[in-house]
């Protein structure tokens, strides 16, 4: 009796688990192309809004940037005979700043926030003392004294400011700068600083339009400031932190004390005066994560959607001896891209939330559907549509965190992990 054996037919590597693992891997590679696409549209988009933001906001008013104010007299060397100026800063500066957020610019889809400012100020000076300098009281000419204010939002000024300087009240005067900066200058009249030296108390006050940033310089030997604002998101920067701040979804109100040997300045300058604008604080007035930002964070996660769909596809393929064809991949990975272009371009004209909500669920319906004809049960479908909604809700809430965004992303891929791991452990890849 012969024993017949019978051959399995040999089975073309292009057909094996490892061939089609590595086509999907490479096709997820290829993806990486669009998907950078889409990211470098977001960046596009951003800048031309970031563009129209600055030519919108040039026009309402730019930072507001107070510096001042300062004691201005002019003295002869008694060495050389020239004629300089000496700058002293007040003994004391008390500023109250109100804040008021006005309705957003609009131009085509893009807003701009702008802010209205009232800046109150007072305070006093002492009697400037030229004994350091070695000028004796002749060459002092007391009767040419001016009070200076330096800024960068001149035009921007919403009146004519005054101040009270003792016994007399001042007009500012805006004068020529000597240098190619962008700080301008405000000048007073000359007084005669000895009419004013028993009662060298100053109170005015000035109002800006202005967007972006408010910014002022501590020059007074003892600085207290406090600003309020109808707007809930200030971020606090500059040299010094308010030591006080109660911050509320559409209010704040912050206070700072900055004292003389807090900062690294003298009280007062001879022959030239120091631009200090880096040691100001100051307080944004921006939108902390714009639209556009949410948009960039939510392509970075791109290339995971991608792949963890994919593993999904492959599983069940395995699981369920389902062949899905490279092009089938294609389509579907198409869709997880276009997700990225819906979302940016509704974004434009709703709020990201709506966008995503509306991208999101377009994408999950269109590949569930698909998946029908591909996998010719509903049962898998309902998976698949289950796996990305909970997917994307996962990346939603990653996208919305701060703080807590890398705990929570690395918690959720430990989960993702887990869960692939649970599912894959029988199939057999060796064929």
């Amino acid at each position: 009796m012969e024993t017949q054996f019978q051959q399995e037919p040999k089975v073309s590597f292009f057909q094996t688990t490892t061939a089609k693992m590595m086509m999907v891997g490479i096709l997820t590679i290829i993806l990486i192309i669009p998907l950078a696409l889409v990211q470098e549209l977001i960046v596009e988009r951003s800048q031309r809004q970031k563009e129209v933001i600055t030519e919108t906001t040039s026009k309402w008013g730019n930072s507001v940037y107070f510096y001042g104010p300062i004691l201005k007299v002019p003295y002869k060397d008694p060495i050389s005979g020239a004629s300089n100026y000496a700058y002293f800063f007040p003994e004391e500066l008390n500023n109250k700043t109100e804040v008021t957020m006005e309705k957003p610019l609009e131009r085509s889809i893009y807003k701009s926030n702008v802010f209205s400012t009232k800046m109150q100020f007072n305070g006093k000076y002492t009697t400037p003392n030229f004994v350091s300098k070695g000028i004796p009281a002749e060459n002092i000419y007391w009767n040419r004294a001016k009070i200076m204010i330096r800024t960068t939002n001149l035009k921007s000024l919403k009146d004519e400011v005054k101040i009270k300087l003792g016994n007399q009240n001042l007009t500012f005067e805006s004068v020529a700068s000597n240098t190619n900066d962008s700080i301008e200058s405000l000048e007073t009249n000359y007084f005669d600083y000895r009419t004013i030296q028993d009662n060298s108390k100053f109170d005015f006050t000035i109002a800006f339009n202005g967007s972006k940033q408010i910014k002022i310089v501590p020059i007074g030997k003892t600085t207290a400031a406090k600003m309020t604002s109808n707007w809930g998101s200030p971020n606090f920067n500059g040299n010094f932190s308010p030591i006080t701040r109660d911050i509320k979804t559409d209010s704040f109100e912050a206070t700072w004390k900055v004292l003389y040997f807090n900062r690294p300045f003298a009280q007062q300058y001879y022959d030239a005066l120091p631009e200090l604008g880096k040691y100001s604080f100051a307080v944004d007035f921006i939108t902390p994560v714009d639209e556009y930002q949410q948009n960039e964070r939510a392509s970075k996660y791109g290339f995971l959607v991608i792949g963890l769909t994919f593993l999904i596809f492959f599983l069940i393929q395995s699981i369920s001896k389902i062949n899905i064809h490279i092009f089938q991949y294609s389509m579907i990975g198409i869709a997880l891209i276009m997700f990225y272009t819906l979302l940016i371009s509704i974004t434009e004209h709703s709020s990201f939330s709506f966008a995503y909500l509306i991208s999101g669920v377009s994408v999950i319906v269109l590949i569930s559907l698909y998946s029908i004809s591909i996998l010719k049960d509903r049962k898998f479908p309902m998976f698949i549509a289950m796996s990305l909604s909970v997917l994307y809700t996962f990346i939603y809430v990653i996208i919305q965190l701060e703080d807590y965004a890398l705990l929570v992303g690395s918690i959720g891929l430990f989960l993702i992990l887990a869960a692939v791991m649970y599912f894959s452990r029988k199939i057999e890849w060796n064929k």
